[in-house]
């Protein structure tokens, strides 16, 4: 069990490690090898194998560890069309054993004692004993197997990388790799990520539903979170890249048959504050999808944050309907919705998209008016109006607008 989390906190280490310096950088597992790295065309440039051993110790070069990961390795070269010089993946041993001096792992870890032509001699040697353990008799087979000139390949894009953390030890190394600073909150920042992780660690796991699967996750998602997570503490705003201005006439005719106009009409606003409206929902609708699109915030934390407005919303909607006679008026209903809205605008100015900051008063405004554009589609936990009578005029919004 333990390896298997250790192989999980692993792959969230090597991403993080990465995100510095190659942010499009992709991870997945337990498909071609335990943790993969692609590049951009979703090509694998990395397979790692991870083994995790409580009792460290050296590694064996006749161990199962080391050559039922060449076996691995050597099977899933041929998945990938057999890739030969450049197109070569790097084939990496991640253990917390060590690697003694004068063995071949020794000759295959990054340094100046680097030495593939010696560590092929050695590994030749120790895949043709006979009397070699049995329990690795069938990898060291397959690789004596290939030609000569196939084993040197392959050795050649074998790295080691010995005495690596034991999972116990692992978060110091998360932490630095996240680039959360020593702090009170450290240890929560630090194990909200993992949290988070874990969930998605679970999702590249996924292979019989996939509805609940995720082929990878990228560096740019995982400093996303990071963002969020620590700027939670450390009051971290998010940029504004919209310029504040009013809608020129095509761009509100534009929003004319839309079901948030349809909503503000159906209280009576007139057509200037119409326009003002659309002005956040239309700058609102775009800060959030640039903040998207350039991993400024999750689609997760959005969602929480649509819910936060929902709830100011029916804080101020049941507050006004829930004592209104069955003979009110449709011009009393209407200014009852317009205080609902009001009321509504004042709540949501100064929710935060993230919390801990400041977010500008229209994108609150404007992302709740985005809720009430889909109050005729969205789920019961997100459909919000002005009108006391909105539910029953979005079961048919062209029949109520005529009315």
């Amino acid at each position: 069990m333990t390896g298997y989390l250790y192989q999980c906190e692993l792959a969230l280490l090597e991403l993080a490690r990465r995100s510095w310096h190659d942010p499009t950088a992709e991870v997945r597992m337990e498909l071609l090898d335990d943790i993969e790295f692609l590049d951009q065309d979703k090509t694998p440039r990395e397979l790692l194998q991870a083994k995790h051993r409580e009792a460290a110790g050296p590694l064996s070069e006749t161990g199962k560890d080391f050559w039922r990961s060449v076996g691995s390795w050597i099977d899933a070269l041929k998945k990938l069309s057999e890739p030969s010089g450049a197109a070569m993946p790097i084939l990496r041993l991640v253990s917390t054993q060590t690697a003694p001096p004068d063995t071949f792992f020794h000759h295959l870890s990054v340094g100046p004692d680097r030495d593939e032509t010696k560590a092929l001699q050695r590994m030749e040697q120790a895949a043709d004993d006979e009397e070699g353990p049995d329990t690795t008799a069938k990898d060291r087979r397959l690789f004596m197997s290939l030609t000569p000139a196939r084993r040197q390949e392959l050795v050649s894009a074998i790295t080691v990388n010995g005495g690596a953390p034991l999972m116990s030890d692992l978060d110091p190394s998360l932490a630095k790799e996240l680039g959360i600073t020593p702090s009170d909150h450290a240890q929560d920042a630090l194990e909200e990520i993992k949290g988070w992780w874990y969930g998605v660690a679970v999702k590249l796991l996924e292979r019989k539903n996939p509805q609940r699967r995720r082929t990878s996750a990228s560096a740019q998602e995982l400093m996303c979170r990071r963002d969020e997570v620590t700027g939670r503490y450390t009051g971290k705003h998010l940029p504004i890249t919209e310029t504040l201005r009013n809608l020129t006439e095509a761009e509100i005719a534009g929003y004319s048959d839309r079901l948030v106009v349809t909503q503000m009409r159906w209280i009576g606003l007139p057509d200037n504050e119409v326009a003002m409206h659309l002005r956040d929902y239309h700058l609102a609708r775009a800060q959030r999808s640039e903040w998207l699109r350039t991993f400024k915030i999750t689609p997760e934390r959005l969602e929480e944050y649509e819910g936060e407005l929902h709830y100011e919303w029916e804080t101020a909607f049941r507050r006004r309907t829930r004592r209104i006679p069955a003979d009110t008026s449709e011009e009393a209903r209407q200014d009852i919705g317009q205080e609902i809205l009001d009321a509504t605008m004042d709540r949501v100015a100064d929710t935060p998209l993230r919390p801990g900051t400041v977010t500008a008063p229209w994108v609150g405004k404007g992302s709740t008016h985005g809720l009430s554009d889909q109050a005729d589609t969205a789920t019961p936990q997100r459909q919000l109006g002005w009108h006391p009578d909105y539910q029953n005029r979005c079961k048919s919004p062209d029949e109520a607008q005529e009315q």
